[in-house]
């Protein structure tokens, strides 16, 4: 007897399935709680073939079968690879069916010896996941209605992944540049310190995560700005990541907007020697954007992931100086952020990616111990020297007025809710 789970969300049954055909998909749906890693994607719905890395060196080979497939209605996919299918049992069946309007029923239905309580919250991560991103390419589509090819450096980092998966999903070419030998046909190869002159011909826009090594002056960003700006025929817009440490350090209870000045020390130097290295875009008529991020919140990296485990076991406690400000930001909204980047026109210079409601170190811990049902009632150095660094330093209370103004939607602007979903306590 098959577990099911079942949602509707807005979009035709052609949108919603078509979704699912394309790259990213998986990635997309993949909870970033559980440790799982996408290695391979199926090409291909009816009879393509996926694979999960496991802990341990294991694989779970999902392997689409022709006779489940039934497009914009079904697809199916089992449980193939050896020693995981002689001891579980795993056909998923998704299904997709009209529920009225404008929306789909999406249904999954699971043919495994598995509790339902032990697949509930991958379930709920996935359908309101699902939800969000098909909201998010409906707001785009105001934005710009026909897909653009991307240009895309930090491509395999922890945004990077989220946010080539966002655009891909919503119809959009992804170009990877890597610092590598291009393997595959959607690669090229990215020389920082000699961007080739084809490097970006037949691109619509640039968004360059890759961070630029210490001691060089921002001068691979430059390089690219450049290269952008000089390619006929190129990029419209060229959109870099920034850092909120533009403001400086230690700017207690002021609110810092795009509007204010930056501030001082080693990481406001940086943040704004890269954000100047943009300028050739800008003067050429491309346009720039810059999108300064606050601490992202994801269990795959940073703050999260090292907090994660250490509150799970009932050990966190006060973060270091609990009354200063800590600008976040969740995964997904920030990948929201560099797609409306990408596609809204009326959109350049400098822009805060944090949410709209920020915390104190204390408020963050005791967010983070409720969500997991944990105590954090005592002072712990443990937990003020695991967060560490730039997130236990940062103290400022950054807002997101550009994006505000422009009626920005947050899929999670507490967070409360923002830590519940990715961490699969929804």
């Amino acid at each position: 007897m098959a577990v099911r789970f079942s949602s509707v969300v807005e979009g035709s049954v052609e949108e919603v399935f078509a979704w699912h055909s394309r790259p990213g998909a998986i990635s997309r749906l993949t909870p970033p709680w559980q440790p799982v890693r996408v290695r391979a994607e199926a090409a291909s719905l009816r009879d393509g073939t996926a694979v999960l890395g496991l802990p341990g060196g294991l694989r779970w080979v999902a392997s689409h079968r022709p006779n489940g497939y039934a497009p914009p209605h079904r697809f199916v996919d089992e449980l193939t690879s050896l020693p995981l299918s002689a001891v579980l049992s795993w056909r998923h069946t998704h299904e997709f069916s009209p529920a009225g309007g404008t929306t789909t029923r999406v249904t999954d239905a699971v043919e495994t010896a598995l509790p339902r309580s032990a697949l509930r919250a991958m379930f709920t991560y996935r359908h309101a996941q699902l939800a969000d991103d098909l909201a998010s390419h409906a707001r785009a589509r105001s934005w710009r209605s026909s897909p653009v090819t991307v240009a895309l450096t930090g491509s395999a980092g922890l945004v990077g992944t989220a946010l080539a998966a966002l655009l891909s999903t919503g119809g959009h070419r992804v170009i990877r540049l890597n610092p590598h030998p291009a393997r595959q046909p959607d690669e090229r190869h990215w020389n920082p310190a000699d961007p080739a002159p084809e490097l970006l011909t037949g691109v619509d826009v640039v968004v360059h995560l890759a961070s630029d090594p210490v001691g060089s002056g921002a001068r691979p960003t430059l390089l690219l700005a450049r290269r952008a700006a000089t390619t006929a025929g190129g990029p419209s817009a060229f959109v870099a990541a920034s850092d909120v440490g533009y403001y400086g350090r230690e700017q207690g209870e002021e609110v810092l907007t795009e509007a204010g000045p930056r501030g001082d020390g080693a990481l406001a130097d940086a943040v704004a020697a890269r954000e100047s290295a943009t300028a050739p875009a800008a003067e050429a008529g491309l346009r720039a954007v810059v999108v300064r991020t606050g601490i992202v919140q994801s269990p795959r990296g940073g703050a999260l992931k090292r907090l994660f485990p250490l509150f799970s076991a009932g050990l966190g406690g006060s973060l270091g100086e609990g009354r200063r400000w800590l600008p976040w930001i969740g995964l997904d909204d920030l990948a929201d952020v560099h797609l409306r980047a990408v596609l809204d026109a009326g959109l350049s210079g400098p822009v805060n990616a944090v949410a709209p409601e920020p915390v104190r170190l204390d408020d963050y811990a005791r967010t983070l111990a409720r969500v997991l049902a944990r105590p954090a009632l005592l002072p712990s150095p443990l937990a003020g020297l695991v967060l560490g660094g730039r997130e236990a330093a940062a103290d400022q209370r950054v807002e997101p007025d550009r994006l505000r103004r422009a009626g920005h939607h947050f899929r999670h602007p507490d967070l409360d809710a923002a830590l519940r979903h990715v961490l699969g306590r929804a």
